[in-house]
């Protein structure tokens, strides 16, 4: 059986092992396939049964001109590369790898948080320039600081990131409030429900957790700012259309928004002329909240175990059942 890896060198750029795939057929891996050239892309396929993607589309005319194709598996929990409509008349079963980075994703956005708050690497970086040792006191700072307990944190989306993000804030003396479609399960971090205009006018920090739907792509934008209170903080590093940037960078230049800290950007990489790169007090990482060791060997090991289910029969993680 021909397994081809398209795009691993993000999930894997050689620290970790390609061997549970290795093990389970005969493997190709491309660092990197051009993701607009469609023509390579069914080249790299050729007559693989196995295709596993991180970002590389697999668009209904790939799937067609590739009929050896039996599976599909995603290195990623978002699906949106992948034709499934397509791939169900086909009787090609895509499945994710959820769950993988729960922790490290709820870390990541405390830590764009808390560099908002107290300015850390900026701080480290004026040390080094001389500034303290120059200074004729015995601390300096050059940056507001601010401190998070008693403020209230909005998170909007309250899966299991959103809410190992709330537990966080929790410990860090915040109250937490959630907006989502639903309720949250027994056995989940509790935090009391309210409705968006509520969440948005209440909270000091509000932190982005949802999936992009249509319901969801720029759910920050001009009016629902408007609704915020003056001076919040914007966290997003869960999709990065859940913004409409120029109305953020318009709230940040205003004062409306005190900051914002993003791992994600509606272009990736982003277009030089993005109006989050120029906004004021902005904190823009490269899409790394997924990003360390732990979490991507729990996602190459769960990748792993949802082909062999396949091949056991009983397929796991389905997204296009």
């Amino acid at each position: 059986m021909k397994l081809v890896i398209l795009d691993g060198n993000r999930v894997n750029p050689g620290d970790l092992s390609w061997e549970g795939f290795e093990a389970l057929g005969e493997l190709t891996v491309y660092d990197r396939t051009p993701l607009t050239d469609g023509d390579e892309i069914v080249r790299r396929i050729g007559d693989s049964e196995i295709v596993l993607t991180n970002k590389t589309p697999l668009s209904r005319s790939t799937l067609e001109q590739c009929p050896a194709i039996r599976y599909i598996g995603l290195l990623a929990t978002g699906y949106n590369v992948v034709d499934t409509a397509a791939a169900r008349e086909r009787g090609i079963p895509v499945c994710n790898v959820p769950g993988y980075g729960t922790q490290s994703v709820a870390q990541f956005a405390i830590a764009l948080l808390l560099e908002i708050c107290c300015r850390a690497g900026h701080h480290d970086q004026a040390v080094h320039q001389g500034r303290w040792s120059e200074c004729p006191d015995y601390c300096f700072w050059d940056y507001p600081l601010m401190e998070l307990a008693g403020k209230t944190m909005g998170i909007i989306g309250y899966g299991s990131i959103g809410q190992a993000v709330g537990g966080i804030a929790a410990a860090l003396g915040m109250e937490v409030i959630a907006y989502g479609p639903h309720p949250w399960a027994a056995g989940s971090r509790p935090a009391p429900y309210v409705p968006l205009e509520e969440l948005l006018g209440r909270s000091d920090v509000v932190s982005l957790h949802c999936p992009l739907f249509p319901e969801t792509r720029g759910i920050i934008r001009r009016e629902t700012i408007a609704m915020m209170k003056d001076g919040a903080i914007l966290l997003n590093n869960s999709r990065g259309p859940l913004l409409v940037e120029q109305d953020v960078a318009d709230a940040l230049r205003t004062g409306k928004l005190y900051a914002a800290g993003v791992d994600v950007m509606d272009a990736e990489p982003p277009q030089p002329d993005s109006p989050l790169l120029t906004a004021k007090n902005c904190i823009i990482t490269p899409h790394i909240s997924w990003a360390p060791l732990e979490a991507r060997r729990r996602l190459i090991g769960i990748a792993v175990e949802n082909l062999r289910a396949f091949l056991d029969g009983a397929p796991s993680n389905v997204v296009n059942p």
